[in-house]
């Protein structure tokens, strides 16, 4: 039953993604939130390991949950139900692209869908930025207290270097991970 409602589950998020890998982050934030598969802080480690590793960010993220879900077949059945949408969608829309393309109803559709992938995507990286660096509560005591100083500091430092040498992403990745065990066997 597990399964089924993986692939169930990833079909509906490989169906309604719009805009790539990151749109995924919404539909997997309410994933966590309805079947407890995994917590919101457990989504940044997927981010992590989605963009550390070949392939487009959403079919590793849908392997990666059905594997700690149900191991190397929950993957398979996870990764299948991302990506078979995909694949009927393509199918279609190639046997009948010369119509769409000049259709101004698929123009204004897509052109009201834009905005709407960006608001979801800035929505879910402003909770994974919370999760991810400063972990907090906005409304509670203390909040002060609570934000870590090497996470912010490390998220502004890459950040600068990233507008200000645009190198290759895995050199970004590979500096954090190199602070983050230097900072794991130092504290």
């Amino acid at each position: 039953m597990i399964y089924l409602k993986l692939f169930y589950e990833f079909f509906k998020i490989g169906l309604f993604t719009v805009g790539g890998g990151l749109a995924t982050l919404p539909f997997l934030q309410d994933l966590a939130v309805r079947t407890n598969w995994f917590s919101a802080s457990f989504i940044t480690d997927m981010i992590a390991i989605s963009e550390s590793t070949p392939g487009p960010i959403g079919i590793n993220m849908a392997t990666y949950v059905g594997y700690n879900v149900g191991n190397v077949l929950g993957g398979i059945i996870a990764t299948l139900g991302e990506i078979i949408p995909s694949i009927i969608i393509v199918s279609l829309v190639s046997k009948f692209l010369t119509t769409f393309r000049n259709n101004k109803n698929i123009d204004s559709a897509f052109y009201g869908i834009r905005p709407t992938v960006t608001a979801l995507i800035t929505a879910a990286g402003l909770e994974i930025f919370n999760i991810a660096i400063i972990n907090i509560n906005l409304l509670s005591k203390g909040v002060f207290e609570k934000i870590d100083l090497i996470k912010v500091l490390l998220f502004i430092t890459i950040f600068y270097l990233i507008k200000k040498y645009n190198k290759h992403p895995v050199v970004y990745i590979a500096i954090s991970a190199f602070v983050g065990i230097i900072f794991k066997f130092a504290g």
